[in-house]
């Protein structure tokens, strides 16, 4: 039996990037998925999906998470057709390059309003259905930037992916004995298309050299895929992590590891 078999699973953000690897290894693992985005890419992306897994359950919303009543009609909706909601992961997010002194109150807002309070209005839409289960599991992505490091620009990003870590424990303690497990998964540099974003903000004419560059300042000497951080994804929706709550998992190749990057033999 697949690890997912019979779970009902909703990925926000999951038309691109780590949403989509997070939506595959799902599909592999045997659960029926839910896309939520706001990205145009999601009709392209649920099509792609149906081609690819033709046998299993898939469907999508187009849907701004920012829009507190949307998103509950679009979660009532999903439990009305499937009938319960076993798991939820909080995978959407965004993040501008900009330094504290420039940024104005609206890019401020943007990141907060879609990182923090997004994953807020999905997660308080869900709770009540996940309460009818014997087990459900919530996974929230944050970061290792800004609960562990950060770099010039990142502020905003980094101030709301350390907040997830604190909205994890937070509600890992409340939601425990309604069996509800919630943890976070920090990832490093994952190849995505925000990551993509980001190094043509840092170097327009060169972007494919930043990417190098980060590269190198890994152990592994690489960046990690959206199938890794995917399978990293479905063991802590599954059982098979029955006895974890309120963590955040590191997974970055090693990144975080080295004291400095000139000092050993």
């Amino acid at each position: 039996m697949n690890k997912l078999e019979n779970k009902v699973a909703i990925i926000t953000g999951g038309a691109m990037g780590n949403g989509l690897g997070i939506a595959k290894v799902f599909l592999k693992h045997g659960a029926s998925i839910v896309v939520l985005d706001y990205a145009e890419e999601i009709r392209e992306s649920l099509k792609n999906l149906r081609e690819e897994f033709p046998d299993s359950t898939i469907s999508g919303y187009q849907v701004d998470i920012r829009d507190k009543e949307k998103v509950q009609a679009c979660v009532d909706a999903i439990a009305s057709k499937y009938g319960h909601i076993d798991i939820l992961v909080n995978n959407a997010g965004v993040c501008r390059l900009e330094t504290f002194e420039k940024m104005d109150d609206e890019l401020r807002d943007f990141h907060f309003d879609i990182n923090i309070k997004g994953t807020w209005n999905v997660t308080k839409a869900v709770v009540p259905y996940m309460k009818k289960n014997q087990e459900s599991s919530i996974i929230n992505l944050s970061s290792v930037t800004g609960p562990m490091v950060a770099d010039s620009g990142e502020v905003a990003y980094a101030t709301t992916k350390a907040a997830i870590i604190g909205f994890t424990k937070a509600l890992a303690m409340e939601l425990v004995n309604d069996h509800i497990r919630v943890n976070a998964i920090m990832p490093g540099y994952i190849m995505t298309p925000m990551v993509e974003g980001m190094a043509k903000e840092t170097n327009s004419d060169n972007p494919e050299e930043v990417v190098n560059g980060i590269a190198k300042g890994i152990p592994m000497g690489r960046l990690g895929t959206i199938e890794e951080l995917g399978e990293l994804t479905a063991f802590l929706a599954s059982h098979e992590s029955s006895y974890i709550t309120g963590q955040g998992i590191v997974i970055d190749g090693g990144s975080t590891l080295p004291e400095t990057m000139s000092m050993g033999v």
